[in-house]
């Protein structure tokens, strides 16, 4: 009698089973069970109880090694072979068919033995028989009612519903067949009775396909390199078992994605550590955080160079602590550069994400708002840079270096894909190049494509469209007028052209103009590679792009330069920049402009220390020098004061005229350079008292006049602009605006305040107008007469504004009128009275060829008075000097008169 010895690879019935033999495992058998009949199982439907007597053999004999004894053997016509014998489980142990008919799960064959001639087989039937009576009397097996056996589903209509149903429940099921190593076809028992029979792509992994058949073309298609390997490694532990499945998801052919687990565990993890799948990226977002212990897996693998890895190269593990480094510069939504610790700058991107891609006609409206988002976050930040991968050129490409980048612990990738202003790169399986948190960033993504962030909202806003203010001087007029009257106005650095020059983008005008900054003169950089600019342009321009370029910074405008250039200040981090350049050495102070923009003594004092250091432009700075040049500024002082003296009082001159000189502050001026003065005198303290008064009184006050506000009513105001009070006249009551128009008396300018913000004046008996006169003096500029064409008249105003703003001056009292246009009998500010004044710095002579109004006629800004009063024409001298001016402002055709002579016919 012929004995086989094998390990029982599956049941297929409760009479039939496939044996592989122990020693060759590529050698299968199909052998039955002698003298016995089962049900079976059919895809058109099962017969009853089919299942249970399967599931009775499957159990008790799957994965075991056991002995078959041939009994018979029988050929069909088509001339296959089958062998019937009895499965010995142990030499002592039941064995079948014996145990099965004991169970009521088969019946003997109506035929069973009717060729036996043997004693020993005719004993043997008996005894089978006696066990299939007994089990029939008991009511057990198939001798049960017909009705109590298990019904199973073959075809699954829709994947997509079924998987809503039951996704993330537990089911208990059976491995039927194992297509490949991460395909299988399962039996779910979803509830007693009822089971469904479907095909489960196993989760997280994706394995080698096995050869397989188009069963479109009905041709044979190859498999790849280890899928037969990754079969057989599935097949030996799983099936036939039984394990768990929990779905979570469908394929894009419409399969179902699921979690299976053995008894020992996740399968999908045996199966990466032992190297035969890898990681699938599109099942990251489904398994969350369960996807870390399969990338483990796969990194045991890959490090072990187990099955599909056993010719991978490990790269070479980075700093997992980072380097510490400044944000430069942000290129795009995914490319930044950097400043690491030794000075040097680089390039980097960051791992596994893009920016909306500019290609994409869904997502390149959301460039611009991303590298936005990213620069605010980061420009100037110090940040944590760790090499995750290195690329070498390829394609036209540079090298460049794959990053994680982390600030204050958060990673930017990931805050990036979480905003919806980045999307994750689908890598190839074998690029290893990613992100160390790949299964985040996945997850993150699909988040942010949930709840529509970012470029997923589908609502691009509109693209900023920048007008620029430098493109001609005509531009940067009318721009001008309009930035002036703001202060420390909010901007972006856009580009550094160089270490004093910029491009501002002030977003909430929608304007881009060019800057220059004022009071400061930088060495000139190179603007080509085959230029060579002045010593330290270079160092000058790299320290303004290291502190100013892309930073929010808020800017400060004085003037414009011949080509349409904004001259002003850039205050980075609420700091002077020209202070800190010059600081460096790395410019020198332009002291005349300095003074114009009132920046003199802080950018001077910058410009000493950078001398005393020895900085840049100042390395061989000899202080020897600076002493000569001293000594002769003083013997140039000595000689200037030759020059008659000026004073508060009438003093007596050589040629016994008497002259009002005045120290005086203007401390406004309108569209038609009308002056508001303040003198500096024994009144300046009592204002200054007056004005700490104001602030405990009206200030610590919570209540509002009694009533509305009355016209000539004198008050207390709050001015807009710094919050502070200040003693103030009302000229108009708007009632239902609950709004009064009051004029600052002295300050001279006005402006309208709400009611909640005025205040009676508190001590009256001290701080009242008639205590206390308003300090302002009415003024305008002796011997001149303004244009009346607007654009000039603005240049008049802004160039005022340069040259009187936050100084203190001397003003030269030439004549008083009184408000009906008569002369005064005295020079004195009486109320009423305008003053006729020429204006001078101190710091020059009292020439008139020094003089504001001078320059103001110098730079065509303003002409000779074309009518003259009488008082006017006594001081000829005074007129031939500005005459000559305003002749040479015509013939080089400034201002006024760059289309030639406004006051031809």
């Amino acid at each position: 009698m012929q004995t086989l010895e094998g390990k029982v690879k599956s049941v297929n019935s409760g009479t039939t089973l496939t044996l592989v033999s122990t020693k060759n495992k590529a050698e299968e058998k199909n052998v039955q069970l002698a003298f016995v009949t089962g049900p079976w199982l059919k895809r058109e439907g099962d017969e009853p109880f089919a299942f249970e007597s399967r599931d009775f053999l499957r159990r008790l004999i799957v994965g075991k090694v056991v002995r078959f004894q041939v009994l018979y053997s029988v050929t069909s016509s088509a001339g296959k072979n089958t062998e019937y014998g009895r499965v010995l489980l142990s030499p002592t142990g039941p064995h079948l068919p014996d145990l099965l008919l004991e169970n009521g799960w088969v019946k003997l064959r109506d035929n069973a033995g009717h060729n036996e001639q043997t004693e020993e087989a005719k004993a043997q039937l008996e005894k089978l028989r006696a066990l299939e009576a007994k089990a029939k009397s008991n009511g057990v097996g198939l001798w049960k009612s017909p009705s109590d056996y298990a019904r199973t589903q073959y075809d699954l209509e829709d994947p997509r519903a079924f998987l809503e149903q039951w996704k993330s429940q537990v089911v208990d099921a059976i491995v039927e067949k194992v297509l490949a190593g991460d395909r299988l076809i399962v039996r779910l028992a979803l509830k007693p009775g009822k089971h469904q029979q479907c095909l489960v792509t196993i989760a997280g992994i994706r394995a080698p396909m096995t050869k397989r058949t188009n069963t479109v073309e009905g041709k044979e298609k190859p498999g790849e390199d280890g899928g037969d390997e990754a079969r057989t490694y599935v097949e030996e532990r799983l099936l036939q078992r039984n394990v768990t499945v929990k779905l979570v998801g469908t394929t894009p052919q419409n399969q179902l994605i699921g979690v299976v687990r053995h008894p020992n565990g996740n399968i999908a993890e045996f199966i990466l550590k032992d190297g035969f799948a890898r990681c699938s990226d599109h099942h990251s977002t489904m398994l969350g955080s369960d996807m870390a212990s399969l990338r483990q897996a796969e990194t045991y693998a890959k490090e072990h160079r187990l099955g599909l890895f056993k010719s991978h190269v490990g790269r070479a593990a980075g700093s997992s602590d980072g380097v510490d480094a400044t944000v430069s510069r942000v290129q795009s939504a995914d490319t930044l550069y950097v400043r690491i610790k030794s000075g040097g700058e680089k390039r980097v991107t960051l791992s596994s994400i893009r920016q909306p891609k500019p290609t994409d006609a869904t997502q390149a409206p959301y460039g611009a708002e991303a590298k936005e988002f990213l620069r605010k976050r980061l420009i100037g930040k110090h940040v944590s840079v760790c090499v995750d991968a290195r690329r070498p050129p390829q394609d036209g490409y540079e090298a460049r270096e794959m990053v994680t980048v982390k600030q204050s612990s958060k990673n930017v990738a990931l805050l990036m894909v979480e905003n919806g202003w980045a999307s994750v790169i689908r890598h190839r399986r074998d690029d290893d190049d990613r992100s160390p948190i790949y299964d985040d960033l996945l997850a993150a993504e699909e988040a942010a494509q949930r709840e529509k962030k970012g470029m997923w909202s589908g609502k691009p806003t509109a693209a900023k469209s920048y007008t620029d203010a430098s493109e001609s001087v005509r531009t940067a007029k009318v721009h001008l007028s309009v930035l002036q009257r703001q202060r420390r106005i909010p901007a972006v650095v856009d580009y550094v052209k160089s270490g004093s020059r910029f491009t501002v983008l002030i977003q909430k005008e929608n304007v881009k103009l060019t800057l220059v900054l004022s009071g400061v003169r930088a060495p000139r950089s190179a603007r080509k590679a085959d230029e060579k600019g002045e010593p330290f342009g270079q160092e000058a321009h790299d320290f303004a792009v290291r502190r100013c370029n892309q930073r929010d910074v808020e800017v400060d405008f004085e003037a414009l330069d011949k080509v349409g250039g904004f001259i002003g200040t850039v205050y980075v981090n609420r700091e002077n920049f020209a202070k800190l350049l010059v600081e460096e050495g790395l410019a020198t102070v332009h002291v005349y402009s300095a003074e114009q923009a009132g920046s003199a003594t802080e950018l001077l004092a910058a410009e000493s220390r950078a001398k005393e250091g020895r900085k840049g432009l100042w390395h061989d700075w000899d202080p020897t020098k600076q002493e000569k040049e001293e000594e002769a500024s003083q013997a140039r002082g000595a000689a200037k004061s030759s020059e008659p003296a000026r004073g508060t009082d009438g003093e007596s001159r050589a040629n016994g005229e008497t002259r009002d000189y005045r120290d005086v502050t203007v401390t406004y001026f309108d569209d038609s350079c009308h002056l508001k003065l303040q003198q500096a005198g024994s009144a300046t303290g009592v204002l200054e008292r007056m004005m700490k008064a104001l602030q405990l009184g009206a200030g610590a006050s919570t209540s509002s006049l009694p009533g509305p506000p009355k016209a000539g009513e004198y008050v207390t105001a709050k001015f807009s602009e710094d919050g502070q009070w200040y003693r103030a006249r009302v000229r108009h009551v708007d009632r239902e605006a609950k709004q009064a128009e009051v004029s600052y008396i002295d300050y001279g300018n006005s402006e309208r305040v709400p009611f909640t913000d005025l205040r009676p004046i508190p001590q009256p008996d001290v701080y009242s107008p008639q205590k206390l006169k308003p300090q302002v003096i009415d003024a305008v500029f002796s011997f001149l007469q303004f244009p009346k064409q607007a654009e000039y008249v603005n240049e008049a105003v802004s160039y005022v504004g340069q040259v009187t703003a936050a100084k203190q001056l001397v003003a030269k009292v030439d004549h008083a009128s009184a408000a009906d246009g008569s002369s005064s009998s005295s020079s004195s500010s009486t109320a009423g009275t305008t003053l006729h004044v020429t204006l001078f710095d101190p710091s020059q002579s009292g020439s008139v060829k020094d003089s504001v109004n001078a320059e103001l006629v110098r730079e065509g800004l303003a002409m000779v008075n074309r009518k003259a009063a009488a008082w006017e024409k006594s001081q000829v001298d005074t007129l031939k000097e500005l005459q000559s001016k305003e002749d040479e402002a015509r013939s080089l055709r400034k201002g006024m008169w760059e289309y030639g002579d406004l006051t031809e016919d």
